[in-house]
């Protein structure tokens, strides 16, 4: 991939580590996350960043390209589809260091997280390692949506999310990965527009390898800033969910379903409620539950309230994607792909 944008730096010689960067409207974060990286020390080697630009309505572009000017370690490649595992596997081909590190425009590394990981790499073998999703708001909403997702009600009991022992899991946040291991098992997959970190734990895990999971590494991620934003986000969650289970029924959790029961559970309640008053203490039980959830959850009567909308939007909006099934022609095109010789277990 030929690197894009002013004066496109040569390549970093003998990186020992490579991040990369799909970005998409991430013009103001785009050069705090970019300068956490930087700032890491990689004992050993050296770092190469990769930034792969999407079409966006902002100024990220002239960001990225900036960027690649001041540091003769960050380049910058085109993602014209603009989706994610697309603008992962270009910013992977212009890359060569054997260990990469995936990180998104919004988030932001801590200092010694590189190290930490390669260490973590070494010592258990595994194939992909990665912590602790920190959601860090900036508004009450922001606060109270990232206190929710940090919760087991909010978001099940996928560790990433609330911490937990060290060891073994089925998924990590983005993730420091073994070149070697995601290149054989055929990068990410470019069809899913969500849930692709997922996706392709599940094939690491089914190729051998493992996924492991270190409490001591945290990311800072910024969550959603209104509710219809966080809604529309659970509901492609949801709806590419239902993608990934079509791939690999295998890797179906109970926490995948927990939602779309919740929905149908509560529709249900509502409506055989006006003929059968009993069945309405399938929604009022609900609506304890949340109200419990928001009063444990919270540190303020404001964040309280929040969490009273943002449990149900999370809940309601991911089980409702779940249930809509797969974005129109998804289907068809992975069947395609199937038939090209694309390696799922239920193609």
């Amino acid at each position: 991939m030929t690197p894009v944008g002013r004066d496109a730096p040569a390549a970093v010689q003998n990186p020992a580590v490579a991040v990369v960067f799909p970005v998409k409207n991430e013009g103001s974060s785009l050069d705090v996350a970019v300068k956490s990286v930087l700032a890491q020390k990689v004992v050993g080697g050296q770092l190469e960043v990769c930034i792969a630009v999407a079409p966006s309505d902002d100024d990220t572009q002239a960001v990225a390209d900036r960027l690649a000017v001041e540091d003769d370690r960050v380049r910058v490649v085109e993602n014209p589809t603009g989706i994610t595992p697309a603008g992962l596997n270009a910013a992977i081909q212009a890359t060569s260091a054997p260990v990469l590190v995936r990180v998104d425009g919004h988030a932001e590394l801590p200092p010694g997280y590189v190290t930490r990981a390669m260490a973590t790499l070494e010592r258990t073998g595994a194939a992909v390692v990665g912590g602790i999703q920190d959601p860090r708001g900036t508004t009450p909403f922001e606060e109270a949506v990232g206190r929710a997702m940090a919760s087991r009600f909010g978001a099940g009991d996928a560790r990433f999310h609330y911490g937990g022992p060290e060891g073994p899991v089925d998924t990590v946040y983005l993730g420091v990965f073994q070149r070697e291991a995601i290149e054989a098992v055929g990068l990410f997959n470019e069809s899913l527009a969500r849930n692709q970190d997922y996706e392709l734990n599940h094939r690491l895990r089914r190729a051998g390898g493992v996924v492991w999971f270190d409490p001591e590494l945290r990311v800072g991620y910024r969550p959603r800033s209104s509710l219809s934003a966080l809604a529309q986000q659970f509901a492609q969650y949801g709806r590419w969910k239902r993608v990934v289970l079509r791939l690999h029924p295998r890797s179906l959790r109970w926490r995948h379903l927990v939602a779309p029961t919740a929905v149908v559970g509560i529709v249900a309640g509502l409506l055989l409620g006006l003929i059968w008053p009993p069945a309405f203490l399938v929604p009022v039980v609900y609506a304890g539950a949340v109200a419990v959830a928001a009063i444990l959850a919270s540190r303020s009567l404001v964040m309280a309230w929040h969490l009273l909308a943002v449990y149900p939007t999370m809940h309601g909006a991911w089980g409702l994607g779940f249930l809509a099934g797969p974005p129109r022609g998804v289907i068809r095109h992975l069947k395609a792909r199937s038939k090209l010789g694309e390696n799922y277990e239920d193609s």
